[in-house]
Parts: structure tokens; sequence; C-alpha cells
């Protein structure tokens, strides 16, 4: 009957060792020794394994990256792909065929509903590219609204103010009190609409919107993608937009006679201009509009109201 335990492994389990020594006479001997006593052995001299605490690697935590500026639309985009020559053109096209038509509206209806149909043809031949445009996409951050697009607006709008005050004087030696004009020696519900609603409302609304709300911006579209160089593109899309600005409002009688009334809209389109396309939003332009042609209304009041006279340009 075979021993049940396994070659070198004692009857405890343990595993043997055997040891070789040579007797006095010459014959080998073998001494079989457990396996703990000779660990203890290799002990004794420093052999025996030791088990190593394995430290475990830090966490290494995801670098945190920084948030990028959400993209505008002077950097391109696909809110500003269907903006487009063809767009351009329509709008410029639409704004000189209102143009003829309220000059003809004015001319054969004549008098106060002539020249009410007039604007509202005008106003309309603005509003409709506009429309047009921001159907097929809103340029991304351009109606984007902060709190520092009032402060903008305001210090624009007065420094313009006071800037054309200075034309006027250096082209006449006086700046002249602007004054409404007045029923009966009076101020009519008629003419205050006529002579602050709409210069301060209405107008300013319309005219931003189209000239520095769209064809600012389009033109900067089309130049970026035609030049490839967003310096060229502002400079080109500003001096055209402001020539445009300033040919509307010759054709439509709204400079003054001189050339201090040219100056002033010139400056403040290019300055509107720059506006926009530093800030990449539209508000501060607008705000600046309303201010400019609202300081004009209030000194008008006061003018008329004084007796006084005058014709300060409004925008």
């Amino acid at each position: 009957m075979s021993d049940p335990t396994e070659p070198g492994r004692g009857e405890s389990g343990a595993y043997r060792s055997s040891r070789f020594e040579r007797a006095s006479d010459g014959a080998w001997t073998a001494r079989r020794e457990d396996a703990a006593a000779s660990a203890g052995r290799f002990e004794n001299l420093g052999l025996v394994e030791a088990e190593i605490d394995e430290q475990p690697e830090p966490e290494r935590r995801p670098r945190r990256r920084r948030p990028r500026a959400p993209r505008v639309w002077l950097q391109g985009g696909s809110t500003t792909q269907r903006w487009s020559w063809l767009l351009v053109g329509g709008a410029l096209m639409g704004l000189g065929a209102g143009l003829l038509i309220a000059t003809a509206a004015s001319t054969l209806i004549g008098g106060t509903l002539g020249g009410w149909v007039g604007s509202i043809v005008l106003w309309a031949s603005m509003i409709v590219p506009v429309v047009i445009a921001y159907s097929r996409s809103v340029p991304r951050g351009l109606l984007r609204f902060r709190a520092t697009d009032l402060l903008f607006g305001l210090i624009l709008g007065l420094g313009l103010r006071v800037i054309s005050g200075w034309f006027e004087q250096a082209e006449r030696g006086t700046a002249l009190w602007p004054a409404l004009s007045t029923t009966n020696g009076g101020l009519s519900g008629v003419d205050w609409l006529v002579d602050a609603v709409v210069p301060v409302v209405i107008s300013p609304v319309v005219e931003e919107f189209f000239f520095r709300g769209f064809l600012l911006v389009a033109l900067y579209t089309v130049f970026r993608r035609l030049t490839r160089s967003p310096s060229v593109a502002g400079a080109g899309a500003a001096l055209i937009s402001t020539g445009i600005f300033l040919l509307l409002h010759q054709f439509t009688g709204s400079l003054s006679d001189g050339a201090a009334g040219a100056a002033s809209i010139a400056l403040f389109g290019l300055a509107t201009s720059v506006l926009v396309l530093v800030t990449g939003r539209f508000w501060a332009a607008l705000v600046a509009h309303i201010v400019f042609n609202g300081s004009f209304v209030a000194l008008a009041v006061v003018g008329t109201l004084a007796g006084l006279n005058g014709g300060i340009v409004a925008a």
C-alpha cells in the first residue's frame, strides 16, 4: 500500500528537505528536515522573502480645460453662411425702389399725407430685407445684450452730439439752437409725433436694424469670404454702409445745409459701425442712435419753448 503523502511532503502536509552529510567512515547519509526548520535557517540568514507593501498610485485628476469663448458672427460659421451677395444686392435694390416710390408719393400726394406715405414706404423697404435675412439665420452673438451696451451707447450718442455742435460752430462761426415746427405758435400732437416720436423711436430702430444690424454684417461676411482678412472686411463694410447711410439722409432731405450736417452723419455712421464690429453686438449702436436723436429733440424742445431758432442735424 503506497504512502498517501506526496513525495517531499510529510504527514502534516508540510514539505520536507533533505540534507546530505558524509559520515566519518565515508558513507553519505541523508538528513530530512521540515520546511519550517529550513525556513527558520534561511530566516536567520536574512534570505526569507518578505511581503512588500504596495502603495496605490495616486489618482490622476483630469486636466481642466479652460472654457472657450463662444464663437461669434465675426468669425464666420453657419449663422452667416446664407448671408450672400444676392442678399446684399436685393436689399440695396429694394432700398432704391423704396426711395423712388417714397419720393413719388410725397410729390404726387403732397402734404402731410404724402409725407407719411413716403416715410412708410421707405421704412418698409428697409424692414423687409432685415426680416428676410433674419428668417434665414440670426448671426451668432449679434443680438446678445450686455449692460455695458447701454453705457457705450449713451457715451457715444452724447459725444457725437457735442461733436456735431462743434462742426456747426466751425462752419458757421456759431452753433444754431434747434427748434421744432409749431402750429399757431404751439406744439400740437402732430408736431410731437413728427418731430419727436419719429426721430427718437421709429427712425433709429428701422435705420439701425437695416444699416448696422443687416447691411454692415452682410457686407463684412461677403468681404471676409472674398479677402480672408477680417480687418479689410471690416473697413470695407464700415465705409460702404456709412456711405449708403449718408446718401439716404441726403436724398430724404434730412441733412442741414453745408458740410457740417454731412460730416456729423458720416461720423455717426462710421462710429456706430466700428462699435458693432468691435463688440460684435448690435444694441449699443441702437442706444447711441436714440441718444443722438433724443438729445437733438431735447435741445429743440428747449429752443422752441424759449423762442429760439436753429437747426442742429439729427440722424
